[in-house]
């Protein structure tokens, strides 16, 4: 979309793209100033910066959110030129526009199929390890330890085996909505693949006998959790799951050695039952 305006930022002209996107017909906007399509998401200092900088390079570039007449606030990308004369004193503004709905649904789309399951729209490895990474830096800085959950469903594969690969799915997708369900607000639950989860959590208690008791609690919660019936279409199910649990308060393991720890922990508590 196109608007022109004159000095005094007053519509003077706007061209077919600007009524397709915006909904206003040239007839409603001229004679308009742009505050017609603001949709009131931006501070006065946001304008007050964008204008600063257009009197001093002659030019802005950025994303908006602006209002369709429907009533819709959407993001565009916007750019206002300043026009001269000969004289070297301003003219006219020109701003050109670019619906980016679409393009940003896209690339959060992307965002979200890089970092999160696609079955249970959990977190996925690449952001488990990102989120603790941040959670050793944070927990060496201000004191607190934290804990990791290693979770897997027993007997899953005899169930892909005997009702078919969908069922399976099903389970963890009410697996992964009881997991969530157990932990509190701030910590993550994530699904590297197949039936494991994993469990991170944070801001636990800097004393390690401490930090395994209350990580202990969730665990036994996340146990009697998993273990209540699921209703997969029209059959009962019942289930177990193992955990292993590795604390990371101050010891200075990486990531990649707490979760080969919490795993070898998960094997060794579905070996003891």
């Amino acid at each position: 979309g196109m608007m022109v305006t004159d000095v005094n930022k007053i519509i003077l002209r706007v061209n077919k793209a600007f009524t397709k996107i915006s909904g206003y017909t040239a007839e409603e906007a001229v004679g308009q100033t742009p505050r017609l399509v603001s949709s009131g998401h931006h501070h006065e200092d946001f304008y007050a910066s964008m204008w600063q900088n257009i009197e001093t390079s002659g030019y802005w570039e950025g994303e908006v959110w602006n209002r369709r007449k429907s009533g819709e606030v959407y993001p565009q990308h916007l750019t206002i030129t300043a026009v001269m004369g000969d004289n070297g004193i301003v003219t006219n503004y020109v701003a050109t526009f670019t619906d980016v709905t679409l393009r940003n649904a896209a690339e959060a789309e992307i965002n979200h199929l890089a970092f999160y399951d696609v079955l249970t729209r959990l977190p996925n490895r690449r952001l488990l390890i990102d989120r603790l990474n941040h959670a050793l830096s944070a927990g060496a800085r201000l004191g607190w330890g934290g804990a990791l959950l290693f979770l897997d469903l027993d007997h899953f594969k005899t169930l892909n085996d005997t009702l078919g690969h969908d069922v399976g799915d099903l389970l963890l997708r009410q697996v992964a909505d009881r997991l969530g369900d157990c932990v509190r607000e701030g910590d993550t639950v994530a699904r590297l693949g197949g039936d494991e989860f994993v469990v991170m959590l944070e801001d636990l208690s800097k004393h390690p006998l401490e930090a395994a008791a209350q990580a202990e609690t969730i665990a036994n919660k996340i146990l009697i959790s998993i273990s209540q019936p699921y209703l997969l279409g029209a059959s009962a199910y019942q289930t177990t799951a193992s955990i292993g649990v590795v604390l990371f308060s101050e010891n200075g393991h990486s990531q990649d050695v707490l979760l080969k720890h919490a795993d070898i922990a998960m094997y060794q508590a579905k070996k003891n039952g």
